[in-house]
């Protein structure tokens, strides 16, 4: 009926937990990267993929409701045991080493995911 957001008194702007959301796009484009590197006989390495920057669980919801229409309900719970704040990728190895950034901002990544979930399901506000 509702979403729960877990917290709304961290030390955020807006209370709630920062992420770094990503597009499964650019993971994917991260992955070719991180393959070409192999085949032309780099090394592995271990990279952090995100963008670099965060949203808060309050901005993810706001950013639903405009892109979808929906009036999506929301309750404050508590905060889950040992979620940090915020947790917001560096990104500059990737950059460096595999020339990848992430090409798709929050408004895409739900806009995305709200035309597949529509033509799969069907589904209307």
């Amino acid at each position: 009926d509702a979403i729960t957001v877990y917290g709304d008194d961290y030390p955020t702007p807006d209370g709630s937990c920062l992420r770094d959301y990503v597009h499964v796009s650019d993971l994917a484009l991260a992955h070719v990267a991180a393959l070409k590197r192999l085949e032309s006989g780099g090394s592995s390495l271990a990279v952090n993929l995100g963008s670099g920057t965060g949203a808060s669980v309050l901005e993810i919801i706001a950013a639903a409701r405009r892109i979808t229409g929906a009036d999506i309900a929301t309750v404050i719970g508590d905060r889950r045991p040992g979620d940090p704040p915020s947790l917001i990728c560096s990104p500059q190895r990737a950059r460096a080493e595999l020339g990848w950034s992430t090409t798709f901002d929050i408004e895409a990544q739900i806009g995305h995911a709200w035309a597949w979930h529509r033509e799969r399901f069907g589904t209307s506000v």
